[in-house]
């Protein structure tokens, strides 16, 4: 079936996790036992398996009204049931942004439905989240699929009231359809809706995003400032009898093709109902050149290459499933999307848990190697001078432990120096967080808030906006010039160690304050569509300017939140590759001197000397060789890499320098 490949390339995603896991958790007691831990290697070490644990890919789903998101989900998850689980039958069907995913900490799939009524908050739907007594809990059983299906059609509920009410909470009347009655629109009845389910593929992380139409995006802030971007990809809809339209066009070019440009979404479309182009008279060839002709004038309007446009048919591909008719499965070209989902995602995901994970925990252990091999080198040189010592080897021992003392000393008074570098960049990392300390961004929102409550006129609004960016950007300015500062001084103390150890060459890591610029900057075009949008907003949606600047205003405050965490995890971190040089460097020599403390006490023959030296030669080179196991184990390629399938993706590059 069409998503066995996924199933199996997700599930092989998530063995190479737990395989990540174990190997980090192997190398945490290999520290311990070898008495080369520290406090910084154990929290980085404790953040990059908080990081494996917590990871999820989230697809999401969007495009205009009847383009056939939901049939195309129902087609991926739901086919087993025979039936459509999610309501896709023509019109409106998804009235509210839905999540599925499932939640290992509940006992029963549910469906969680959060009022319309909430949006007259200005609480955003995360905030909601953490406050389950506002939510509408449906149990759901999935041994009974009818049960299911009438549970799933609550998502698409409508409900009506007066056309002012429905300004009130963010609608524009010209969106919505009229009940007949006078003065009274159709609105959803739900803001959200969160549905645990326990499928294989949601089971191993994968989280589907599905969308209403533009209207809803417009009214819903937090989709298009917080949801959409932190997806990993966009699969936007499209249909194969219409092409794109206007209201296809405004939709992707207001909340998607900006997200391709600096975050770690990749951007797909899906042509969807090529079953209407199908001719059983023309023949296969002209049905085919057909699509193709749609494809490429498609992703010629969207500015995206034409493999990143997929035809197929959602309805199609669920019917098959549902006949088990493989013929028409290949037909309804389901496989493009199945390999899209394998082949790339999973792999952009594979790529940025190596750069995150993998090489952060690659530096500390080579580190740890390399410290390693240069005592082993000394233990064999060591053995060879005992054995060519032909008279007892007393003298020689205490001149080796004399040696081997004054190497202790060396690294010492390293750790030492290195310690008080340590707190000078401490220092400096706290001048770094006092540039964005949460008190000065408070200001910032208190002075926004004020002028946006007493400002009435759309020119007020747009001022109040533009200052409270003004200032941000100001206090980045600040910090950046204070990061120039911290980076000068980590790159002259890196200097001075690489003088010293010509054999350990380590580069600088550097505060790059690159990616929070441009993040922001993107929330300030946001912010800039929505100002000019507000020239077409009532007077009476004052509720969704305050509801924008809510949310606008909690991606700020989260990016200040990441900001200030990464400037004191980099200070922190900054000098972590020579701390751990030099502190396992000492803490091997003092074991080294204890040995050979014990041999030169020892009053046995030379013979017995050599063998316990020998001994220690051994445990050295087993260690050695569980570094190397570790470090193979952590070279391994990614499951999609492995197989040799990995295609460029779009962003991919950038998502790269990606950090938590």
């Amino acid at each position: 079936m069409s998503m066995e490949r996924l199933s199996q390339q997700v599930d092989a995603y998530v063995t190479w996790k737990r395989e990540l896991m174990r190997e980090i958790s192997r190398y945490r007691s290999w520290l311990v036992t070898n008495r080369l831990g520290s406090e910084a290697v154990e929290a980085k070490l404790e953040r990059a398996l908080r990081l494996l644990r917590t990871d999820h890919i989230t697809l999401a789903f969007v495009g205009e009204f009847s383009r056939g998101k939901t049939e195309l989900i129902n087609a991926l998850f739901f086919s087993e049931y025979g039936q459509r689980m999610l309501p896709s039958q023509a019109g409106r069907t998804t009235m509210c942004p839905t999540e599925l995913y499932f939640d290992p900490r509940s006992e029963r799939a549910y469906i969680r439905l959060l009022p319309i009524e909430t949006r007259l908050s200005e609480a955003n739907v995360s905030q909601f989240k953490r406050i389950p007594r506002h939510w509408v809990n449906i149990p759901l059983d999935p041994s009974d699929p009818d049960n299911m299906a009438q549970a799933f059609a609550q998502v698409a509920r409508a409900k009506p009231m007066p056309v002012e009410q429905a300004i009130q909470l963010g609608f524009h009347p010209d969106m919505l359809e009229s009940t007949g009655k006078p003065g009274q629109v159709l609105v959803p009845a739900w803001r959200h809706a969160l549905i645990n389910f326990d499928h294989p593929l949601l089971r191993q992380g994968l989280r589907i995003l599905d969308t209403p139409g533009l209207n809803a995006l417009g009214s819903e802030p937090e989709l298009t400032l917080s949801m959409l971007p932190s997806a990993q990809a966009i699969i936007f809809l499209l249909s194969a009898d219409s092409g794109v339209s206007a209201s296809d066009m405004a939709i992707w070019q207001q909340h998607i093709r900006q997200l391709d440009d600096d975050t770690q979404t990749s951007l797909f479309a899906v042509l969807n109902k090529i079953d209407v182009l199908w001719d059983d008279l023309a023949g296969e060839a002209f049905v085919q050149n057909a699509i193709g002709r749609i494809q490429a004038s498609t992703a010629k309007q969207l500015g995206i290459r034409p493999e990143e446009v997929l035809p197929l048919s959602a309805k199609q591909a669920l019917l098959a499933k549902v006949r088990k008719d493989p013929a028409l499965l290949v037909r309804s070209q389901m496989n493009g999307l199945e390999a899209l989902l394998c082949e790339r995602i999973v792999a952009q995901k594979e790529r940025l848990l190596e750069d995150r994970v993998v090489n952060q925990v690659l530096a500390l252990l080579h580190n740890s190697q390399h410290v390693l091999g240069l005592r082993l080198e000394k233990v064999k040189e060591q053995q060879a001078l005992l054995n060519n010592q032909q008279q007892d080897n007393g003298q020689l021992l205490f001149e080796l432990t004399a040696k081997t003392k004054a190497d202790h000393g060396l690294h010492h008074r390293r750790l030492l120096g290195l310690k008080t570098n340590q707190r000078l960049l401490k220092r400096q990392g706290d001048l770094l967080r006092a540039a964005v300390r949460p008190e000065r961004l408070e200001q910032h929102l208190d002075r926004v808030r004020r002028h946006l409550t007493g400002s009435w006129t759309t020119l007020g609004i747009n001022q109040a906006i533009l200052h409270f960016f003004r200032a941000v950007q100001s206090d980045l300015h600040s910090l950046a010039h204070e990061a120039e500062m911290a980076n000068r001084m980590v790159a002259a103390i890196y200097c001075r160690h690489n003088e010293e150890n010509p054999l350990h060459g380590v580069d600088a890591p550097q505060f790059d304050l690159e990616r929070y610029q441009r993040e922001l900057e993107q929330l300030r075009a946001k912010a800039d569509q929505f100002r000019l949008h507000l020239k077409t907003l009532l007077t009476e949606q004052r509720s969704l300017t305050r509801r924008f600047f809510a949310t606008l205003a909690q991606e700020v405050v989260g990016l200040h939140q990441r900001l200030r965490q990464d400037a004191e995890h980099w200070a922190g971190d900054a000098l972590m590759p020579l701390m751990q040089h030099s502190l396992e460097h000492k803490q091997l020599l003092e074991t080294h001197m204890l040995r050979l403390k014990v041999l030169a006490q020892d009053t046995q023959q030379s013979r017995q000397r050599t063998q316990r030296l020998a001994h220690y030669r051994d445990e050295l080179q087993q260690q050695l060789a569980q570094a190397g196991e570790m470090l193979r184990a952590l070279r391994r390629p990614a499951p999609v890499q492995r197989q040799g399938k990995v295609v460029s993706l779009p962003g991919a590059r950038r998502a790269l320098g990606a950090t938590d």
